[in-house]
């Protein structure tokens, strides 16, 4: 194999190793890993409209098969009225829904299975709460990998039908995600599979950073004052980070640019995240019998919490929780204000937006841009 331009690094601690090996956690602590590619230029952007037009910045090779659906590059959509309603100067949405699989699990999946391609592994398999499902199972498929999902057995019936049709082996389980994880460590034990669950392996995260660049790309190579993020697993809030992180780098922005704000937006009925960052901790406690219908956000343990935490409080950011009523009028006020197909999670989001500017998070003259990490079609039976 070509030597790799790349190299892991521990998120939590000082472990560091070649990037042309099957990687998991941190063997020394246990933590998730982290990609780390040498300074790349902005003039190596090139391509179409896609997440690979930043193929210089991504951890692939340039003789790899790439498992592609053509993902990223959503539409960043102004909506002047809702900056009003939430009280700030301007306000974006990052619809995701529109990916190949309908939400932004379709970049960290299409990494994932880009990597276990060119690592030649017998197998894929992930728990899910149901858009990671879908993505696995459709980039398996386009890969030629075979895979198994597990999911439990409340997940939306329109999003069970879809990994069926990308045919993966769906197995339902009692409980949460938890529980789905639980057996999905074990099967990858006893099969051989290569569990990308959610921060368990460097890749997923690389695919989800793309959602930064674009966002800084689409506003003219420079960043809001705060980016919301529906947080569950917490992937796509570390990606986005590390994003601006390495443009500031790299540079890619001008000198001086300011990082966002990063705020993540939780269900009350499912909130660790919240809890934590509240409570000064550096760690979530599990969240007590997880409850919203935002299955997206039913996450009681990520795995990624430490990190996600770090994040929230390196940006000067934040978290914040609505109830269900609240997801649900938000997702129908920006459903039907402005013709995006909202999630759930989405309309989390445009709650969370709001209660951020009444705490004084931001200032009323600040630029935001919010997250609509899904398609609301999956939600409707």
């Amino acid at each position: 194999m070509t030597q790799s331009t790349w190299t892991l690094h521990c998120s939590a601690c000082a472990y560091t190793a070649p990037g042309d090996r099957l990687a998991s956690l941190c063997p020394d602590c246990g933590q998730p890993l982290a990609v780390r590619l040498a300074p790349v230029s902005r003039d190596a952007i090139t391509g179409d409209a896609s997440m690979w037009r930043y193929h210089a910045a991504l951890p692939v090779l340039p003789h790899e098969h790439r498992a592609t659906l053509g993902e990223g590059m959503t539409p960043l959509i102004e909506l002047p009225h809702l900056a009003a309603e939430v009280g700030v100067r301007r306000l974006w949405v990052k619809d995701e829904g529109l990916n190949p699989t309908a939400s932004f699990k379709a970049r960290g999946l299409c990494m994932a299975v880009t990597r276990a391609k060119a690592l030649k592994l017998p197998g894929v398999c992930v728990p899910t709460a149901g858009n990671a499902g879908i993505a696995l199972a459709a980039y398996a498929a386009a890969a030629g990998i075979p895979a198994r999902v597990y999911a439990p057995a409340t997940t939306p019936p329109p999003i069970l039908g879809s990994i069926r049709a990308f045919g993966a082996q769906l197995e339902l389980v009692d409980g949460h995600i938890g529980d789905a994880g639980k057996a999905t460590m074990q099967f990858a034990k006893e099969s051989g599979y290569f569990n990308v669950a959610t921060v368990r392996e460097p890749y997923r995260v690389e695919g989800m950073k793309t959602m930064g660049y674009e966002v800084a790309e689409q506003l003219g190579w420079r960043l809001p004052d705060a980016v919301v993020y529906p947080t569950g697993g917490g992937e796509g809030t570390i990606g986005i980070w590390k994003a601006f992180a390495e443009m500031l780098e790299w540079g890619w922005l001008p000198a001086g640019t300011a990082l966002p704000k990063m705020v993540a937006a939780q269900a009350a009925g499912c909130a660790p995240l919240v809890r934590a960052f509240e409570a000064g901790a550096d760690r979530a406690t599990p969240w007590e019998n997880p409850a919203t219908h935002a299955s997206g956000l039913r996450v009681p343990g990520p795995f990624g919490d430490r990190w996600v935490l770090r994040v929230l409080r390196e940006s000067a950011g934040g978290a914040f929780a609505a109830d269900e009523d609240e997801i649900r009028a938000g997702t129908f006020r920006l459903a039907s204000t402005s013709g995006i197909d909202a999630a759930p999670e989405g309309g989390c989001g445009l709650v969370v937006a709001k209660k951020m500017v009444e705490v004084g998070l931001v200032a009323k003259d600040a630029e935001v841009v919010v997250f609509n990490t899904g398609s609301g079609a999956s939600y409707r039976w």
